[in-house]
């Protein structure tokens, strides 16, 4: 059976939630009540040169602040601190064997790895416990992690962790990082896990986590109530809970009530933490939090906007927040997005009340190119063509709302392309929402000729003429006029889109006359 040590870091990780203004008292309170509750390692704060504060922090500036803090003292749990790599002078350390502290946890980025390491080193030869924290695992290759922990065994701290700092892992995520931690990892030194809770995941990994029986310690960081900035943290109630009732543990869950009911609840209260739309966003983008919390308290934004601003980063912004950056971006996408009401208000005017010619890229669009040209002659009529480029002829748009689609275009055409929200590109015509064409049919709830009918009705069109929309053919070189763009459909699929787009066409011809001049299977 594993030896699972649990690492309490409401102190440090809780203060984002109040610019680590707990109080002395409250600091006292929340110390004593982990001690009495049997929590084995209890994180003080926050070890920082860049702080200014003093008194009712849990940040401070030098070790000898954190001697001074009432109740604070070596005994039954461990007492450490973390470093953020950068922002504290190793030789500003006393020897551990002059403070409170028994442990000194260093946190970094993957570029700085290396540094990191030099660091704990020093920190570890003035003989404290050192915990070695490489933010965001999720972002090294296993061939890089592997070298971070062959570089980590050389010197053996006391914990290395897996770091899941924007709440983005999955199980299969963990696992697969914890068993290649525990095949190279020193047997001497302990594995640590830290959770964020974007996702809802923080608990059902940590259970995941504990069940492996490797025969080595693990340490699990939580907060109590799981206080932490954005969707918060791990709980260190429902963590010690668990491990009371699957015999891994025997705390006391009062204390840890009472923190929650005298310390934790006011603050809560005052700025609440947990899950939300935004935070699983930055986590499902695998970025900083900080992020996610910036937009959302804009108040203009849609969680499909915010979602699309989250796409266009940099892979080197999602690490640490930049403020100017992410600033922005946001004016960008504001911009963009006054430009494209322009622009799909101004199209509006183009179509409203006229006949709309729809050139979908099925056989039928080839065999009758002639029919179809001769109809692309008429003055009033203004011609969309569907996900390809009409080659017989030009049209005055083209419409796509796939992706691999989009790419197959010919740059030239991209000023008369009117895309989808979905398309990253800013050389279009237009961008319309996605999800707004969308309708209630299973198979072909996103089928872009029918997202383009529904564009075009709520623009205004006056009445819709189809060509190429012929329905989908059991033999695969009879769907499409050109052999690329060929996809095999089993035949219960076929059968089943058919009968979708009939369906939906049905409905839509309730709201605007729409007519076939190719032949289709649809009709």
């Amino acid at each position: 059976m594993n030896q699972i040590w649990v690492l309490d870091c409401t102190l440090r990780d809780g203060g984002y939630c109040n610019q680590w203004k707990f109080g002395k008292e409250n600091i006292l309170k929340i110390v004593s009540g982990l001690q009495d509750a049997g929590i084995q390692i209890i994180e003080c704060g926050y070890l920082s040169g860049k702080w200014k504060e003093t008194g009712d922090y849990s940040k401070f500036r030098t070790v000898r602040e954190i001697d001074m803090l009432p109740g604070i003292k070596k005994g039954s749990a461990l007492l450490v601190a973390m470093i953020n790599y950068g922002e504290y002078r190793e030789e500003c350390l006393p020897l551990c064997s002059e403070t409170v502290l028994d442990g000194i946890r260093v946190a970094f980025h993957k570029a700085y790895w290396k540094e990191a390491l030099s660091f704990c080193r020093k920190v570890q030869e003035k003989g404290y416990m050192v915990f070695v924290q490489p933010m965001v695992s999720l972002n090294y290759t296993d061939g890089e992690f592997l070298e971070l922990i062959h570089e980590v065994n050389r010197f053996e701290p006391y914990a290395f962790y897996i770091v899941d700092s924007f709440g983005s892992m999955n199980r299969q995520d963990l696992i697969r990082i914890f068993y290649l931690v525990d095949h190279n990892l020193s047997e001497r030194t302990a594995i640590g896990y830290h959770a964020h809770n974007n996702m809802q995941l923080a608990f059902s990994n940590a259970q995941v986590l504990m069940e492996r029986h490797i025969g080595r310690e693990i340490l699990v960081d939580s907060c109590v109530m799981g206080m932490g900035r954005g969707a918060g943290n791990l709980n260190t109630e429902l963590l010690v809970e668990y491990l009371n009732d699957a015999g891994m543990g025997n705390y006391i869950i009062s204390p840890l009530l009472n923190v929650i009911d005298e310390v934790v609840m006011p603050f809560y209260q005052k700025k609440p933490w947990g899950y939300s739309l935004p935070n699983y966003l930055s986590a499902k983008n695998n970025l900083h939090p900080n992020y996610a919390t910036y937009l959302e308290e804009k108040s203009t934004l849609t969680v499909d906007s915010m979602n699309e601003i989250f796409q266009y980063m940099d892979e080197e912004k999602k690490n640490e927040f930049d403020r100017e950056y992410i600033e922005e971006l946001y004016l960008s996408h504001l911009s963009e997005s006054e430009n494209r009401q322009d622009k799909v208000s101004g199209f509006g005017k183009v179509i409203k009340g006229k006949t709309v010619l729809v050139i979908a890229p099925g056989k039928s669009s080839f065999v009758h190119k002639d029919k179809i040209c001769r109809l692309l002659e008429k003055k009033d009529l203004v011609s969309i063509a569907v996900n390809h480029s009409y080659a017989a002829a030009d049209t005055d748009y083209i419409f796509v709302s796939n992706q691999r689609r989009f790419r197959e275009l010919d740059r030239g055409v991209h000023g008369k392309c009117i895309v989808t929200s979905n398309i990253g590109a800013g050389d279009v015509y237009l961008r319309t929402p996605y999800r707004e064409l969308l309708n209630a049919h299973e198979t072909v709830f996103d089928n872009s000729g029918l997202m383009l009918v529904r564009f075009l009705i709520n623009l205004g069109a006056g009445e819709i003429w189809i060509a190429g929309m012929d329905g989908y053919s059991a033999v695969p070189e009879g769907n499409y006029a050109r052999e690329q763009m060929e996809v095999h459909i089993q035949k219960e699929m076929i059968e089943k889109r058919n009968r979708g787009m009939h369906e939906v066409l049905m409905e839509y011809m309730k709201e605007i006359p729409v007519k076939f001049i190719t032949e289709t299977v649809l009709g």
